[in-house]
């Protein structure tokens, strides 16, 4: 059945994200607190941190999904080429966007103290995480 095989391949995704984003938020605090010696009021270094953690999470992301995810031959054959990381490395930037987009509106409307910001983080996630495999699943691994 096919969509038992999506829904698996999408289940595999999660927990790669899942992983991916452990370590983006460890690279982020080794390079904030240990590596810069700084605190999240040294914009400077919060921003360097943040995307050190981002790219070191997304190369994580793609290895672990070309590994794990997206397994089939052919799938192996689209996502393992430069322009597929290029493709890759796009979705994940807009999935970035649209996490600070959605957070943004979605502070304007509800705020961003207590049990509804914590509400609306998870939902940004899940949102992005769905964009992060449906981009990816058509644009480098062509729908396969």
């Amino acid at each position: 059945m096919k969509n038992r095989g999506t829904v698996l391949e999408f289940l595999r995704y999660a927990v790669v994200g899942g992983i991916s984003a452990v370590v983006d938020m460890a690279v982020n605090s080794i390079m904030l607190f240990y590596v810069f010696s700084a605190d999240k009021d040294d914009k400077l270094f919060v921003a360097i941190s943040v995307a050190v953690g981002f790219i070191v999470g997304l190369a994580v992301n793609f290895l672990l999904s070309n590994q794990f995810v997206f397994k089939s031959e052919e799938q192996r054959k689209h996502g393992k080429t430069a322009g597929a990381f290029f493709l890759y490395v796009l979705v994940g930037v807009v999935g970035f966007g649209l996490t600070e987009l959605l957070t943004l509106l979605g502070t304007q409307l509800i705020g961003d103290h207590g049990i509804y910001y914590v509400l609306l983080t998870c939902a940004v996630k899940g949102i992005v995480l769905i964009w992060n495999y449906v981009g990816r699943k058509i644009l480098v691994y062509h729908g396969k």
